[in-house]
């Protein structure tokens, strides 16, 4: 009885994948260039920012055409009284009215238009700062997703040869068992770790459908998206020592750029708040016509006119705008000097965990060599009747382990690196496929 469990555990098979599922095989698969170009498109963090520079060129624009053009207002109404009234336009009693005006005026003095133009460009700055932090942050995220699906692949392969080992073991159990060379109970031990085998490659297949589904999500697709294999070469040494590195942030990373950028803006606006108790010196000219009909030309009149305006209270809301750019701006310093402090521990953090990372590749690809060895050692002596079949189990078990540890470290080398380059703000490895 217990032989005839033993052959119908052996042929059972895991559970079929969903329906919805798509084998990895017939799925649409994309390189990282393209998943960094595809997600840089729908990314709504990086749209946002390349919007706030859009808008941050309009300002600067117009600005510097308020130097240059006045503003000018062109109008024209009709008006239909109950009476007739005295038409300055006609010079008679009449109960319709048309009136066309066409204003421009131009600053001759104001401060405002000074600051407002040092402002722009500092927020212009700061949205291009920005946007290479977003495109960085971007990056990282969509190598993150698609260094998973790898990982994904790698491991649920891992977890195949588990199984396979685990049913190639049953059979030599079941061999040994029926020859009277071993007590059932190894059996036993074999079918348990064939069942743990399998409930971990079904629990595997899964992690890397929600993979692959998350990839899709992140290039702007509605389905499942496979990512094209890697190059398992060994990863190179940083081609920058640490205070390089360190060096490097400082002077062009995109978060310490953006901080610098933001207090400027903030700055900036702070001056022209201030600019707000100066006075303004203005020059209008206006042409109106008047008539009762369109369009009027029966009267017209031109004017001149200069405006000197000294602002001196209008119920504190100076007073409040002023208060909070001030606060404003010692917020974005306080952020800005807090990153520069952090510089060096943010930068060696990713600097170490990539030389971790990269190291821990080397010796996890010696122990899974001697995982392996040591599980051929064991299954031969079992073969032979020489060692237990815990021996066998713990070196297969071990070997699975080092196996899935040499992926996990492999793939935690590329993250490091992705992260090292968000800090820097540039790649360190440069791929011309690689924006």
């Amino acid at each position: 009885m217990i032989l005839a469990l033993l052959a119908v555990l052996q042929v059972a098979r895991p559970a079929p994948a969903p329906p919805s599922a798509t084998p990895g095989d017939t799925l649409p698969r994309v390189t990282l260039a393209e998943a960094l170009r595809r997600a840089a498109r729908v990314d709504p963090d990086y749209v946002r920012a390349l919007g706030r520079i859009d808008n941050a060129e309009w300002s600067r624009r117009a600005a510097r055409l308020a130097f240059l053009l006045p503003s000018i207002t062109a109008s024209v109404d009709a008006t239909k009284y109950s009476t007739e009234f005295f038409n300055i336009g006609t010079g008679s009693l009449q109960s319709t009215a048309v009136t066309g005006r066409l204003t421009a005026g131009y600053e001759l003095f104001s401060a405002r238009k000074f600051v407002e133009l040092g402002r722009s460009s500092a927020e212009l700055a700061s949205a291009e700062a920005g946007e290479l932090e977003q495109r960085f942050l971007t990056a990282l995220e969509t190598e993150r997703d698609y260094n998973a699906v790898l990982a994904g692949q790698e491991l649920a392969r891992v977890a195949r040869e588990r199984v396979r080992r685990a049913e190639e073991q049953l059979g030599v159990a079941r061999a040994r068992v029926l020859s009277g060379a071993a007590v059932q109970s190894d059996s036993l031990q074999l079918v348990l770790e064939l069942v743990r085998a399998r409930a971990a490659l079904l629990n595997q297949e899964s992690a890397l459908r929600v993979a692959r589904l998350q990839l899709g999500r992140r290039i702007g697709e509605d389905r499942a998206v496979d990512a094209v294999p890697a190059d398992t070469a060994p990863a190179p040494e940083l081609p920058l020592s640490l205070p390089e590195a360190v060096a490097a942030a400082v002077a062009q990373g995109p978060t310490y750029q953006a901080a610098r950028a933001n207090e400027r803006a903030a700055e900036a606006q702070l001056r022209a708040e201030r600019g707000g108790y100066l006075p303004e010196v203005t020059l209008a000219a206006g042409h109106a016509r008047f008539d009762n009909r369109f369009f009027p030309g029966a009267r017209n009149v031109s004017s001149v006119t200069l405006t000197v305006s000294l602002p001196v209270w209008n119920q504190g809301a100076r007073e409040i705008a002023v208060s909070q750019a001030r606060v404003n701006r010692d917020v974005f310093r306080a952020i800005r000097e807090d990153l520069e402090r952090a510089v060096r521990r943010d930068v060696t953090e990713a600097y170490d965990a990539y030389t971790t990372a990269r190291a821990t590749v080397e010796l996890q690809t010696a122990a899974v060599a001697a995982a392996r060895e040591n599980f051929r050692v064991q299954e031969t002596r079992y073969r032979a009747g020489a060692t237990t079949v815990l021996d066998v189990l713990e070196a297969q078990l071990r070997l699975t382990e080092a196996e899935a540890d040499l992926v996990q470290a492999r793939y935690a080398t590329r993250l490091a690196l992705a992260g090292l380059e968000a800090i820097l703000g540039r790649r360190l490895f440069p791929d011309e496929d690689v924006p």
